[in-house]
């Protein structure tokens, strides 16, 4: 049941950004825009909207010489779970079976799998352990690397920046827990009357 929570968190954080990219693209009244802060190398961001996670950090890269976009990281944490959910947006033409593998200087994942791909990339969406989070935030070198397998079987490690990544996260924490909308425990959900 827990794990059903967390990925419910998880469709609704990419539902959320979905819907905000969506009116972003149709320049909505200022209370519905996001609020957004740099810290660092990373943003975050916190949407108006009832959710168990309102908030993300996040980061996006750009290739410099077509201007797309190359990869793109997105955490967030539920705060009445006490867990984080990542989201991570790669090129298309992606060897779908071989996941993503994010390596820093100190840490190495798991094999992270992709939920799903459409017109703008592929995507791991994925409730991530609190471990892996505190092992991003010690390492000590300035980038990290996305490992994605193009379908040809070459590897491209995808490079993200780290500075400011402990201060983004705990910034990012703070507000959740302070703007979150609790999503039920199992044991809320046994102890409710019945309809």
């Amino acid at each position: 049941m827990m794990k059903r929570l967390l990925f419910a968190a998880v469709a609704g954080l990419a539902l959320g950004c979905g819907a905000a990219m969506a009116q972003d693209a149709q320049a909505p009244a200022a209370p519905s825009r996001p609020e957004v802060k740099p810290v660092g190398d990373w943003f975050v961001r916190c949407f108006a909207i009832q959710s168990p996670s309102p908030c993300d950090m996040f980061q996006e890269l750009d290739s410099p010489t077509t201007k797309q976009r190359v990869l793109a990281l997105s955490l967030a944490y539920v705060p009445s779970l006490d867990r984080h959910a990542i989201q991570i947006v790669v090129p298309l033409e992606v060897a779908i079976q071989k996941g993503v593998i994010i390596k820093t200087d100190s840490f190495t994942s798991p094999m992270l799998k992709y939920r799903r791909c459409d017109r703008s990339g592929c995507y791991v969406e994925t409730p991530v352990d609190n471990n892996l989070i505190e092992a991003i935030a010690r390492s000590s070198g300035e980038t990290g690397k996305v490992t994605i397998v193009a379908d040809g079987g070459k590897t491209y490690a995808l490079t993200f920046f780290l500075k400011g990544f402990s201060a983004a996260h705990d910034d990012m924490v703070a507000q959740a827990r302070a703007k979150a909308k609790s999503v039920a425990k199992p044991e809320d959900a046994a102890a409710a009357p019945s309809p």
